[in-house]
This record gives structure tokens, sequence and C-alpha cells, in this order.
């Protein structure tokens, strides 16, 4: 990766090129389960509710340019998996394997322990995605099972892969009293 990519948090201004990037993969890959590319007022609003939440929501950059974006979200709305996200990340077609990825996964990471979070999981549809599930892997991901045949997508069955990470101290320690409590539903 060139010494003059930056990440940093998402700005409004930032839609369209996400908006841009997800779209392709959208049409061309199986990393989103989506059929139709949203709208980036969409997106917007997809983005506006993580940020909402107080999570990270970082764009890999250079030169003006979004190359790449990543985020966690609430991993599921009941409370009992309040201190659980999940990641998404997202790079441009044309910067695939040059360490943007996991540069922004890793500052997510880094923010999500220190938001409190003990758990992060990956949801990476298509179990032959090995980039996306070497990357999960390199960064203290354990794979956890294979929703198999789970979607359908490009006239085929698509596989989910599910791998977790534990941030902080995980499971051994209960969480500080009164952290995060109500959060997420």
């Amino acid at each position: 990766m060139s010494e003059m990519v930056s990440i940093r948090p998402s700005e409004n201004s930032d839609v369209e090129a996400i908006a841009a990037i997800y779209r392709y993969h959208v049409l061309h890959g199986i990393a989103s389960f989506e059929d139709e590319p949203p709208e980036p007022e969409e997106i917007a609003q997809r983005r506006a509710q993580i940020i909402a939440c107080g999570l990270p929501y970082l764009v890999a950059e250079r030169c003006g340019r979004v190359l790449g974006y990543c985020y966690a979200s609430p991993y599921r709305t009941r409370s009992a998996y309040r201190y659980a996200v999940e990641d998404s990340i997202y790079i441009d077609r044309d910067q695939l394997g040059r360490g943007i990825g996991r540069a922004l996964l890793l500052q997510v990471i880094e923010r999500c322990v220190t938001l409190g979070y003990r758990q992060m999981v990956a949801v990476i549809g298509g179990s032959e995605q090995w980039p996306s599930i070497r990357l999960h892997r390199r960064l203290g991901f354990v794979e956890i099972g294979t929703l198999r045949a789970i979607g359908f997508k490009f006239g085929g069955w698509v596989d989910t892969v599910l791998m977790q990470r534990s941030l902080g101290d995980g499971a051994a320690t209960p969480p500080m009293p009164g952290r995060m409590e109500g959060e997420n539903g």
C-alpha cells in the first residue's frame, strides 16, 4: 500500500464514491447478497444509522480519491448482542490486493475495542472468497462455520462463511457495569 493512503472517518461528501464502489460489488460479485445496488441516498441513510450508533465508518483515501471503506454495524438488534459487531469492507476493484482492506479493517477493529465491544463477526459471501477469508484470518478471525447454499445470486447458490474474532478481553471478563447498556435494542 502506498504511503499516500490515509484512513479517516467517512464524511457526507464520500457517499457518492462509497456508493460507486459498492455498486460494482453488487453487480459483479457475491460479497453482497443484494441484487440491485442502492442509490447514494440509501447508502447515506445506512451510513447515518451506523454513525448514530457511535460505530466507526472509515474510508481509505489517496489524493482525494476514496479507494475503499469499512465499517462496523450492530451484529443483531436484540440487547444480548449489544457487545457484538459485524464488519463490512469493500475496496475499489482497481485497488484490490494492495493492503487497503487490511489497513481499514485494523482501524475498525481498534476503534471497536476502544468502544468496549467484545466480539466481531464477519459474514463473508461465497466460500471461494479466499482474499477476504485470508484477510480476516490474518487479523485473528477464526472460521465458525459455513451456511451452505444460503443465497441465490447470478443463477447459482452461494455459501456464506462465518468468522469471529474476540475484541479486547472477549469473553474472559464480564462487561463493565453500565457500559453500552440498552444500546442496539
